[in-house]
């Protein structure tokens, strides 16, 4: 028997435990699916003196310690630089668009997804470079919380997650899914080099702060409730998402800004 067998099996059974898991968790969102079709713009959150806690905390973290790292990053980074690291995450994420893409039945999408990443991994020096994104293929996030959505399952309740921030049941469930069914994390682990899964993460979480910084301050300033704002943001973006809108639209007064010029 290979030696890495009782891992692949290992990771088999977590990878189906895991997809049992999120299709109980999202099988119970059917009564707070309904009350968001009541009032289409509500976010149900029965949890929120405990998400209100978590939040507390995240906030605390984030004025701390990981809002000054991005800081940080974006004066020492020129632009050019942050764009070839986004670039590169988006391409190792890929292979779970594709799937993702075809569980939901968009075989188009699929096909895009799957142009996009031989031609970023060939042409765009393994994905550095958005050469797809020029030729006409933009980059569209696909997950299984939005796979979940497309199979009729209600987002469930609002929930924020430590460090990683808002969800919801229905997208919790689909980031466990996620989680164990990535490409980079199933060799990182195969091959005992783990440290590359983690850096990964940290890095992708890094350039994503990076990128709100502006956003982030302004929604700081202006809010009378930071809490209920990012509620309803995150919210708005994921509904954007399962409907294939594009959430960062100009034409959208309500979506937030990617993008931040540097030290500030």
């Amino acid at each position: 028997m290979p030696q890495n067998r009782p891992f692949l099996l290992k990771t088999a059974s977590k990878s189906i435990a895991m997809v049992m898991c999120a299709f109980l968790l999202a099988a119970t969102t059917g009564c707070s699916s309904a009350r968001s079709e009541l009032q289409p713009n509500a976010v149900y959150d029965p949890l929120e003196p405990l998400n209100r806690g978590v939040f507390a905390f995240n906030n605390a973290l984030d004025r701390a310690l990981i809002e000054p790292v991005a800081k940080v990053y974006n004066f020492l980074t020129p632009d050019f630089f942050r764009a070839g690291v986004q670039n590169f995450m988006r391409n190792l994420r890929s292979p779970l668009i594709v799937a993702n893409n075809v569980l939901q039945g968009d075989f188009k999408g699929a096909g895009v997804a799957t142009a996009r990443f031989v031609m970023n991994t060939v042409g765009g020096i393994g994905g550095l470079f958005d050469m797809a994104g020029a030729n006409g293929l933009p980059y569209e996030p696909e997950d299984f919380g939005q796979t979940l959505a497309v199979w009729g399952f209600g987002e469930g309740f609002y929930l924020v997650l430590p460090v990683l921030g808002p969800s919801s049941l229905r997208d919790g469930a689909g980031l466990a899914v996620d989680t164990f069914a990535d490409p980079v994390r199933l060799y990182a682990f195969n091959r005992d080099e783990k440290w590359i899964y983690y850096t990964r993460g940290a890095v992708e979480g890094l350039d994503n702060r990076a990128r709100l910084v502006s956003a982030v301050r302004d929604m700081r300033r202006n809010s009378l409730d930071y809490y209920a704002a990012v509620r309803s943001a995150y919210t708005q973006k994921r509904r954007s998402l399962v409907r294939d809108i594009n959430p960062d639209a100009p034409a959208k007064p309500q979506a937030v800004q990617y993008y931040d010029e540097g030290w500030e």
